[in-house]
């Protein structure tokens, strides 16, 4: 039993990693485990058991992280204040993005913004919102996008 019962199988690996790879895409929209389960092609509860097996950490714990490595980008590169990169990264509210950062990073996110604000030179934030870094993404234009046009 041990190790194979610790990760997926192989088979449904890809469909894990196409389910990763989608929240690495959309980290700064609304996923739920539910989307990703359906991303996967898999139950909600298998999904949660498979992902949780394979990457060591649940499926909402993986998008959190993920929003919380883009924050530190965001907040070392540009001049964005914290609550805009709290919204821009997917988080809908100040507090809980600031006490998931402190315990992921181990400070606050405007400690982490002052102890690399003295150097370098920051991106301007609207630079950052006008070409789309920071911008969350609409999936109703996107699919208008994708839809062959008639000829």
């Amino acid at each position: 039993m041990g190790d194979q019962a610790l990760r997926a199988p192989g088979d449904v690996l890809v469909h894990l990693r196409r389910a990763r790879d989608h929240a690495d895409r959309c980290y700064a929209e609304q996923v739920d485990v539910d989307s990703l389960a359906a991303v996967a092609g898999l139950s909600k509860y298998h999904f949660l058991r498979l992902f949780k097996a394979t990457y060591g950490v649940t499926p909402g714990e993986y998008l959190s992280q993920r929003r919380i490595e883009r924050a530190q980008d965001l907040l070392r590169a540009t001049n964005l204040t914290v609550t805009e990169v709290c919204h821009a990264v997917g988080f809908t509210s100040l507090g809980s993005f600031s006490s998931r950062f402190r315990a992921v990073v181990g400070e606050s996110p405007s400690d982490f913004q002052r102890r690399y604000a003295a150097g370098a030179p920051h991106i301007p934030g609207c630079f950052v919102f006008m070409w789309g870094l920071a911008e969350k993404r609409d999936p109703a234009i996107e699919e208008k996008h994708d839809e062959p046009t008639p000829s």
